[in-house]
């Protein structure tokens, strides 16, 4: 099969053509996670020709991930997402290039992936990762194509194009505490559907026809299907080059200390140590410390006064996201030992089920 045969109901749009279908093989597209708003991004992207796509993310897949994430079988639990979704889109469309990038984003590989690219795509449910996505698209002069769920809502924006309003225009609040799908639970349609909107704003930038939605906000609601378009303006308050990136972030990632789950094994009958579970109530597997208290993430800010500032603290979540930015919060409280225990309790159900951990 030749590519024109392979493109043919879309070249012979008006809109696209031949011209079209080139700037498509010619676009570099990378797509920041390999979660449930990539699965319906990435496969659009690659069916439509776009001609080379990078996929950053360090996580493995789990079985609570495929009910979204369907581009993965359940035989691929346990693997790395990047390298089951390149195989995925690979084998739908043998004509790209696909980069599996096993990395977690941070400031210190952002801004040298962001350069090898055209536009950069937003498929995380973590704040602080869409600020840094943000804030290296400004450094790196890329589009930033926005997208979020919360339950049965999503959202879907395009930042910094064409010198346009930025994810801080928009959202200046950096210390705002949002639930990602872990939270406050998520239904696959939901990041369906705003994906594919997001792969759609890639390809009519790519192939510079329709609206953008630069400066605006689309909000889709899947129970009554109704969505709104929301105007925001550029801030011109915020100005970030690269030397203010790489101090910005080297603090601000330096800030958060982690500890592993086995150097925690001799710490588990320390009275002087307490750990701190930051889940929700109704989050399993349960972990119960001898020295545990559970204070969830939303209400730590007004609960913190329950710990004491000068012990040692290990805070733990569901995965390693939702510790850090307890651990963040509690410093700015003056709490002194704080760490985040890595990989939070599915690393620790991990060694519970090897025996190497018992509560």
């Amino acid at each position: 099969m030749n590519t024109s045969e392979r493109y043919n109901r879309q070249i012979i749009l008006p809109e696209i053509g031949e011209v079209g279908q080139y700037k498509l093989l010619k676009a570099k597209v990378l797509v920041i996670g390999a979660g449930g708003l990539a699965s319906s991004i990435l496969p659009y992207l690659a069916a439509a020709g776009v001609g080379e796509i990078g996929i950053v993310d360090d996580d493995v897949i789990e079985i609570s991930n495929l009910h979204r994430q369907v581009i993965y079988k359940s035989s691929a639990v346990g693997k790395y997402k990047v390298d089951e979704s390149k195989l995925m889109i690979s084998e739908l469309n043998p004509l790209i290039k696909v980069n599996a990038i096993v990395e977690k984003l941070s400031g210190k590989n952002a801004i040298s992936l962001f350069e090898k690219y055209d536009i950069i795509v937003d498929a995380t449910d973590n704040i602080f990762i869409k600020y840094l996505i943000n804030d290296a698209c400004l450094v790196t002069d890329k589009p930033m194509v926005y997208g979020s769920i919360f339950r049965f809502q999503g959202q879907v924006s395009v930042f910094n194009y064409q010198n346009g309003p930025t994810y801080r225009c928009l959202f200046p609040d950096e210390n705002v505490q949002s639930l990602n799908c872990e939270d406050a639970g998520v239904i696959g349609i939901s990041v369906g559907i705003i994906g594919m909107l997001q792969a759609n704003e890639v390809i009519k930038m790519i192939l510079e026809i329709g609206e953008v939605l630069s400066g605006k906000i689309l909000v889709y609601n899947i129970l009554n299907n109704e969505q709104q378009k929301y105007d925001f303006e550029k801030s011109t308050n915020f100005v970030m080059d690269k030397e203010a990136f790489e101090e910005k972030y080297k603090e601000v990632e330096n800030q958060v200390e982690e500890i592993s789950v086995s150097a925690i094994l001799n710490e588990i009958d320390n009275h002087e140590v307490l750990f701190l579970d930051v889940r929700n109530e109704d989050e399993v597997p349960k972990i119960n410390f001898k020295n545990g208290i559970r204070i969830p993430l939303m209400n730590l800010e007004n609960e913190f006064k329950k710990l004491n500032p000068n012990q040692t603290i290990y805070v733990y979540c569901q995965s390693g996201i939702r510790s850090k930015i307890a651990v963040e919060l509690l410093q700015k409280k003056e709490f002194k030992n704080v760490k985040s225990i890595a990989g939070g309790a599915l690393a620790m159900k991990q060694l519970l089920k090897e025996e190497k951990l018992s509560l």
